[in-house]
């Protein structure tokens, strides 16, 4: 993590607690408390977490390095430091650093009121390989 001190805006916290949800390591620093929690998620290069949703939507402010977000039957998008992702309520979707980054982004519950999440399948390689072409 020595490479990434110099331009993380925010602590890269602990190793994240929802490992489990992914394939690689990342790391979480809770911002702010309860509903209206936002987190800064860090994740190390080919981390990605599994296909989920959010019951109240998601958004995340990406802050460093680059990464991929896709929403399920669509193509993957390549993310940067700057880009903001509004992801609707309910909808399957996964996120993780590229193969050759690191990847920061905050991340926030669109609606407190519905804060649940529902993990699924892991992101296969094919999958993974197929959103590392995009550029």
């Amino acid at each position: 993590m020595k490479d990434m001190k110099d331009t993380l805006l925010f602590d890269a916290g602990e190793p994240n607690p929802y490992s489990q949800f992914s394939i690689g390591n990342s790391y979480l620093k809770m911002l702010t408390p309860g509903p209206n929690a936002i987190g800064n998620v860090t994740f190390e290069p080919g981390c990605r977490n599994n296909w989920h949703s959010h019951a109240g939507g998601q958004i995340l402010l990406v802050t460093a390095r680059e990464g991929y977000y896709q929403a399920e039957g669509e193509p993957a998008q390549r993310l940067k430091a700057g880009d903001v992702v509004n992801i609707p309520a309910g909808l399957k979707h996964r996120h993780g650093a590229a193969d050759d980054s690191w990847f920061v982004h905050l991340a926030a519950t669109s609606n407190p009121d519905k804060p649940e999440r529902q993990w699924f399948e892991p992101v296969n390689e094919e999958q993974y390989a197929e959103a590392n072409k995009v550029k």
